[in-house]
């Protein structure tokens, strides 16, 4: 089938003439449209529409039982979306008229020039194909809602971004291509590949795996099992995930710890989806779905030689990136909250209330860890808290031992590197400290107790600087 034209988007061709229908069939097929489905009876032609896809209708005016004029205001108003082009042998501009009214694509008469005709299909082709392309957009990544948010439930967030990827993550639920997921450590990813197992609702199990840490013979063995007999040790034979992930999902985290002779093994498994369990010489095949997971840079990694080309870009079919908790700041009152109810539930303690405070002093760091690390930082308060209000003095102590220079400890940045490496002309000692204040302010949402806090001085040096620098000004 031409490429120009979708499979399940046929050219609808409707006349009695059955004649007619096979003559231009060959036409159309002739210079490459060769996705065409006939319709000889009029009456049929509203129940094919309800229950096929069709790209474009070329519609006979004058039939038997429906003719063409009334069948167009009905598909028009059922079917907008796809443009309809009305022939006819009779050559009268009033119907033609009458018909661009009732909303006809174009016009053509069965003694018009072959070429005139066929330019007018493959111009309603290439609108049908623009607007099929152009739903697609809408559907996927511009309407602001989900069509199953219930396989998201366990991901906390109302970032925008994380939105987008949900959108995405929709549109590519039913494929059988490997789907790789991106993101620095913490931010959730075997979260994400048990939402695309929900939403690819597979029969099968969810089978997660973790390949840090195996060698080559620990991951085969792991991934594809082994026969009775297959080493010393192997007194029964055992089913790897590969196989109890059977109409199910396989996760496969952190590939890119795997040495290059596992990648070699897994690069066959995507390709021919048939693996040998250890000390078998007969391949089994698989049907599983497969996910994988790292927090490394693979590109870099196969320019270094680290990590194979080809397992690479197989791996590409499908790409999600989870951004940093840094880049998501907007999610922490969100995040927070929640794991203060998580935290208190699983110690068996009421829920503490926490000051405003706490959201602008979190959203000061950077979070290498990500939600894990916020999710590990509240539940070790709600451990030690003994009051009503939850005081911040954990987080601040966490967060000092996190940013040695609070305690006066001065980090040695080469030169290249530091913020003033660009200026032309360097500020004054005072003009660059009242700047380095206003921006710990700005990151502190106005809060000088977290901004004198990030700057390594009391709140009093701090409000002290301020008033300085308003009476030079």
């Amino acid at each position: 089938m031409d490429k120009q034209l979708s499979p399940v988007s046929p050219i609808l061709l409707v006349d009695d003439e059955e004649a007619w229908l096979h003559s231009f069939s060959l036409t159309l097929r002739s210079v490459g449209l060769s996705n065409i489905r006939c319709c000889a009876d009029s009456r049929k032609v509203m129940e094919i529409l309800a229950s096929e896809e069709v790209g474009v209708i070329v519609l006979d005016l004058t039939m038997p039982h429906l003719s063409g004029e009334t069948l167009l205001p009905e598909i028009v108003r059922e079917h907008p979306q796809i443009p309809v082009i009305i022939i006819t042998g009779l050559d009268l501009v009033d119907t033609a008229v009458q018909c661009m009214k009732l909303g006809a694509f174009d016009y053509y008469t069965k003694v018009s020039e072959e070429t005139r005709l066929i330019a007018g299909v493959q111009r309603a082709v290439d609108l049908s194909r623009l607007r099929q392309e152009n739903d697609l957009l809408k559907e996927h990544f511009l309407k602001d809602k989900l069509d199953h948010p219930e396989a998201f439930s366990r991901i906390a967030t109302h970032n925008k971004g994380m939105r987008s990827i949900f959108q995405y993550m929709e549109s590519i639920a039913n494929t059988s291509e490997p789907v790789l997921i991106s993101g620095e450590t913490g931010v959730g990813k075997e979260l994400i590949a048990q939402a695309l197992h929900a939403l690819s609702k597979r029969k099968g199990e969810f089978v997660p795996l973790n390949a840090a840490g195996l060698d080559d013979t620990m991951f085969a063995d792991t991934l594809f099992g082994h026969k009775k007999g297959a080493f010393t040790g192997a007194d029964q034979t055992r089913r790897g995930l590969i196989e109890q992930a059977t109409g199910g999902t396989l996760f496969l985290d952190e590939i890119g710890d795997l040495s290059l002779l596992s990648q070699t093994k897994l690069l066959r498994l995507l390709q021919e989806r048939e693996y040998l369990p250890l000390g078998s010489d007969l391949p089994k095949r698989t049907d599983c779905r497969m996910i994988f997971a790292t927090h490394q840079n693979l590109q870099e990694m196969q320019t270094e030689g680290t990590f194979r080309k080809d397992l690479y870009y197989r791996l590409h079919a499908h790409r999600i990136h989870i951004p940093p908790l840094r880049e998501r700041l907007d999610d922490l009152p969100l995040l927070v909250d929640l794991f203060f109810e998580e935290g208190a539930a699983r110690l068996n303690k009421k829920k503490p209330a926490f000051p405003k405070e706490l959201i602008s002093l979190l959203g000061t760091y950077d979070f290498p860890g990500n939600i894990r690390e916020l999710q590990n930082m509240i539940f070790d308060a709600v451990s030690t808290h003994k009051n009503r209000t939850l005081s911040m003095d954990s987080f601040k102590d966490y967060l000092r031992l996190r940013r040695p220079h609070l305690d006066g400890e001065v980090k040695k940045v080469p030169q290249t590197q530091t913020p003033f490496s660009d200026l032309p002309q360097l500020p004054s000692i005072k003009e660059a400290s009242y700047l380095l204040v206003l921006e710990a302010l700005n990151r502190a949402n106005g809060n000088q107790t977290i901004a004198a806090e990030m700057l390594g001085i009391t709140r009093q040096a701090l409000n002290w600087r301020l008033k300085q620098a308003d009476r030079e000004i």
